[in-house]
């Protein structure tokens, strides 16, 4: 269980992994600071969590806003007075176009979301989590199994997530003299409703379109909750979580 009054921080929180995260989080003892661009499905998170004793902050918030997260932030500290757990989830894709077609406004969409979305949630943290007492914290950036393997037709998202993997050995190592551990975790075809069209059936690399097998989203998020109840003193650098039988090692 995290120590009494723990703080999770998690973006994208209002759907998919991101909701999940927070409910078991919320289970595991944390108090946990629910962002997402949305307020209304941040409300319904709150609310589960709220039913199951949890305690919970709903904060809307676009992550690429720089002011907004900012002010998402000092909401926190001012709420719970730390942060112990960023869990930087929040992301977004392009359409699946041609390479050549692929319009600037959309990778321009991804990489704000993605990446600087990811530093500036990182950033403030970072911050807080440098100044407390106790000080320290953990990061957890969400990458992708795009990060290793790319998908057809998915160069925005599949740059975005070397960025971020970039990201995340970066602060592990700038974290180091204050206490601050960051990992990431890489994952592969988890219950979402973006996952539903993969079931359809999903363009592999020879050009097939093939369904492809899900894993349940509770298995992302005890995942998570593995990485972030680690001590300080441990962690996990890189964790891949995929459904076992999808085309990933050997995809091509």
């Amino acid at each position: 269980m995290a120590e009494a009054g723990d703080i999770a921080v998690v973006t994208g929180a209002g759907s998919g992994i991101g909701r999940a995260a927070a409910l078991a989080l919320a289970g595991a003892g944390y108090r946990v600071a629910l962002l997402g661009r949305r307020f209304e499905p941040l409300q319904v998170v709150e609310a589960e969590m709220a039913a199951r004793g949890g305690d919970a902050l709903p904060i809307a918030c676009n992550v690429a806003d720089a002011a907004q997260v900012d002010a998402a932030f000092a909401t926190i500290v001012e709420r719970f007075g730390r942060i112990d757990l960023l869990f930087n989830n929040a992301g977004t894709g392009a359409p699946k176009v041609p390479f050549e077609d692929l319009e600037l406004r959309h990778w321009q969409r991804v990489i704000d979301v993605n990446v600087t979305g990811s530093f500036l949630c990182a950033q403030r943290a970072f911050r807080v989590m440098k100044n407390q007492s106790p000080r320290g914290g953990r990061i957890i950036n969400n990458g992708s199994v795009s990060a290793h393997a790319p998908r057809p037709l998915g160069s925005a998202y599949t740059a975005s997530k070397h960025a971020v993997t970039g990201l995340t050995k970066s602060l592990a190592l700038d974290g180091r003299p204050y206490d601050i551990a960051c990992g990431q975790i890489d994952i592969g075809n988890a219950e979402t409703s973006m996952a539903e069209a993969l079931a359809r059936g999903t363009q592999q690399a020879d050009g097939r379109i093939v369904p492809e097998p899900i894993m349940p989203l509770q298995s992302v998020a005890d995942a998570i909750v593995f990485m972030a109840r680690l001590p300080l003193s441990a962690n996990v650098q890189f964790m891949t979580v995929l459904a076992t039988k999808m085309p990933f090692i050997g995809r091509g």
